[in-house]
């Protein structure tokens, strides 16, 4: 109220001017046009808008270092930097959600060189409609793409890559139905048309018929004939189901669970990706994390080495994977 009174009275105070201006004082008729205008500006209400945007940057930070420690050990300082950007649109009957998540994460322990720990890259979009508010029903359509950064070891072998940016690479389009009052919260989505794309862009990763493609082709010499696929497509059925809840005032939950299973290939056998998250917020900037990742896909076949020392391809296995941090986190 003082501000607009503040405001007020200047704007006041320059039509007192334009009297004076009339009576042969001189003003600036440029500068009193501008101050009227960034005045007017600022006393405006803002204009509503159906978009929401979250901006957010956080960092983990962990050390651990000894001197003279009699029960051993070895130093170690561990990073991991994440990237959260969403643009959400939102009306009555519509809603437009995108998202991406960037994430790396890397250990420099004493006697070792540095290791990935985490690496991530993912873009997500969907669009829903209803016809009515009354129906909690929407068409809805969805895009996902997802990588990584750098390349993947299976350490301390640092000669061979296992991974490596668009090795592999998915992209998923699909169409169906989700059902939830508030979306943001809690939805289940489910296609009955989803395509699935691998990418296997680095061709020694191709030819070995790495996450899911056709191998290269070779002779009794081990020879390579015909290379092998950078490419696999799927069509399938997809179910997921999404959940934001705050358990606490100061604890909130997401869990997050992808179900799929291709048509064509060995249908039945489900491809599953489950991520479930809590997040204790210490204050506006610093919160602590644990999370669990697990994931099976039946295209990721597992190697080991036998007794003979060599790589033996083996079947699909159980993936897990388990965080616990604290660290800084900035919106803006």
């Amino acid at each position: 109220m003082k501000k607009a009174l503040f405001f007020t009275s200047l704007i006041a105070i320059l039509l007192c001017f334009e009297g004076l201006q009339a009576q042969h004082v001189a003003f600036p008729l440029p500068l009193k046009k501008n101050l009227v205008k960034r005045l007017t500006e600022q006393l405006a209400p803002k204009p509503e808008t159906n978009w929401k945007k979250l901006n957010r940057v956080g960092v983990d930070l962990s050390e651990v270092a000894f001197v003279n420690w009699n029960a051993g050990g070895s130093n170690s300082i561990s990073g991991l930097a994440e990237v959260v950007l969403e643009r959400n649109y939102s009306d009555s009957n519509k809603k437009w959600r995108n998202k991406l998540v960037t994430r790396y994460g890397v250990n420099s322990q004493e006697g070792q060189e540095i290791r990935k720990t985490d690496d991530m890259l993912e873009l997500t979009s969907d669009f829903g409609y209803r016809r009515d508010t009354l129906s909690n029903w929407y068409y809805s359509a969805k895009f996902r793409f997802a990588s990584q950064f750098t390349n993947g070891y299976k350490y301390p072998d640092t000669s061979t890559p296992i991974s490596q940016f668009m090795a592999p690479g998915y992209v998923f389009v699909g169409v169906g139905g989700e059902y939830g009052q508030r979306l943001d919260n809690l939805s289940i989505y489910a296609s009955p048309l989803t395509y699935k794309s691998t990418f296997v862009l680095d061709q020694n990763l191709a030819n070995n018929g790495a996450f899911g493609v056709t191998p290269a082709v070779r002779d009794a010499d081990g020879n390579i004939i015909r290379e092998g696929s950078n490419f696999n497509s799927e069509l399938g059925i997809l179910l997921q189901s999404s959940l934001k809840a705050r358990v606490m005032d100061n604890i909130n939950l997401t869990n997050l669970v992808n179900l799929y299973t291709d048509y064509l290939n060995s249908f039945g056998n489900i491809d599953i990706d489950w991520q479930l998250n809590l997040n204790f917020k210490v204050n506006s900037f610093v919160l602590a994390k644990v999370g669990s990742h697990l994931k099976y896909d039946n295209d990721i076949k597992i190697t080991e080495t036998n007794v003979d020392g060599d790589e033996v391809t083996m079947g699909a296995r159980t993936q897990w994977k388990q965080q616990l941090g604290i660290g800084v986190i900035v919106d803006f």
